[in-house]
């Protein structure tokens, strides 16, 4: 068995815990992260809940208006994605004094190889005991930390006991480690796959580990085997340093669908506007840019384009999007949903900027202005995302 020493961190309900610690009235209540519900008529889904909230039974992706059915009487607010950012740098920063390998898959969770550094730091419960320590102290939040001897089994632990937990998987024992554990615990298993699987009597992990990785295949094909190995323990994916984000997105649901394409315009600006300050925070730069867009009845498409290089400004994004709705072509249809998607994208040390275009310096400085007024904790509107004032009849 892999003599790997492997760390899954994991931020225990990190958007709402975020607003708990920045707002201390708000700590035992339960906080919900996302669409404004409106009285139960908002449109939107829950970003993040608490877990005071989810005591209710509110989770993430539930939309609005069931969420508040559930507790009307939850702190709804909008997320603010510069300041869990910002708060992500900090967290990264604690991890990568214990070291250098680390694999950051989302804004609240990151592996870490240990293996090469166990030896300065006495043991992996000193190690994952410290992290948690500095993560409360520099940050006030919780994290819950699994240590095992791969990926897999490293984040089932994290899991088990949140928040602040603490869980080690012995190396050798992660067959044992797993065996009682819901089918549902394993990396790949969805509501369709647990269901399917729980109708022929796999109901824990163990039950998969007692089968033959033939059966599984010819239940699930050559997924079946990948199933199987990851029912006894076994995972030899690396952790692969300085992954980036596949992509930042935002989207909104409007109250009620809508065909006025001046409303239609400034929503996708102003989603442009939300994207724009995560990839700057995150110092990215993009090269896909997708509209989505959701119409009545529930139809939805997208529409990308691919730029010749990687950008990282406002008045780029803004313009490329502005051109896949126009483009589109909706009819007589009513909106219900716009999304704005950037992919492909790059750290920005790895791009490399044109020297000889004044007109992008320009636009970076500006950008960078901007992007400072922000880090000040001033909100600052661009002209382009400031509603006009209504025309007198």
């Amino acid at each position: 068995m892999s003599n790997r020493i492997i760390l899954h961190v994991d931020m225990d309900a990190f958007f709402t815990s975020v607003e708990q610690v920045d707002n201390p009235s708000l700590k035992g209540k339960p906080v919900v992260v996302g669409a404004l519900p409106k009285g139960g008529r908002g449109r939107g889904v829950v970003s993040a809940a608490s877990y005071e909230a989810r005591r209710y039974g509110i989770c993430s992706g539930m939309p609005i208006s069931q969420a508040y059915r559930l507790c009307p009487y939850a702190v709804f607010l909008p997320p603010r994605f510069d300041r869990y950012v910002e708060l992500s740098h900090i967290i990264i920063k604690i991890l990568q004094r214990y070291s250098p390998c680390i694999e950051q898959i989302s804004i609240d969770e990151a592996f870490l190889d240990c293996t090469g550094t166990l030896k300065l730091f006495g043991s992996v419960e000193n190690i994952a005991k410290n992290i948690k320590d500095h993560i409360v102290v520099h940050t006030g939040l919780t994290c819950s930390v699994g240590v095992a001897s791969n990926k897999l089994v490293a984040k089932i632990a994290s899991d088990l006991h949140k928040p602040d937990g603490l869980t080690v998987c012995p190396a050798g024992m992660e067959k044992e480690f797993l065996a009682p554990l819901s089918i549902s615990k394993l990396y790949g298993v969805g509501a369709k796959t647990q269901a399917y699987l729980e109708s022929l009597g796999f109901h824990t992990i163990g039950d998969i580990q007692n089968a033959s990785e033939v059966y599984l295949k010819s239940l699930l094909g050559k997924w079946g085997c990948v199933l199987y190995q990851f029912a006894m323990g076994i995972d030899t994916r690396p952790v692969e340093p300085y992954s980036v984000a596949k992509s930042v997105s935002e989207e909104t649901t409007f109250d009620v669908d809508t065909d006025n394409e001046d409303a239609i315009v400034f929503t996708l600006v102003e989603l442009c506007d939300r994207v724009i300050r995560r990839v700057r925070a995150g110092e990215f730069s993009f090269k896909t840019v997708t509209l989505k867009i959701r119409l009545e009845g529930f139809e939805t498409f997208t529409r990308s384009t691919t730029l010749q290089q990687h950008a990282r400004d406002m008045a780029t994004l803004k313009k490329e999007i502005v051109r896949l709705y126009t483009a589109f072509g909706r009819g007589k249809r009513k909106v219900r949903l716009l999304g704005v998607r950037v992919s492909n994208l790059l750290c920005n040390a790895d791009v490399q900027m044109n020297l000889f275009d004044t007109h992008q310096q320009k636009v970076e400085k500006i950008e960078e202005v901007i992007d400072t007024i922000h880090n000040r904790g001033l909100n600052v509107l661009r002209a382009s995302v400031i509603k006009p004032p209504k025309k007198k009849e």
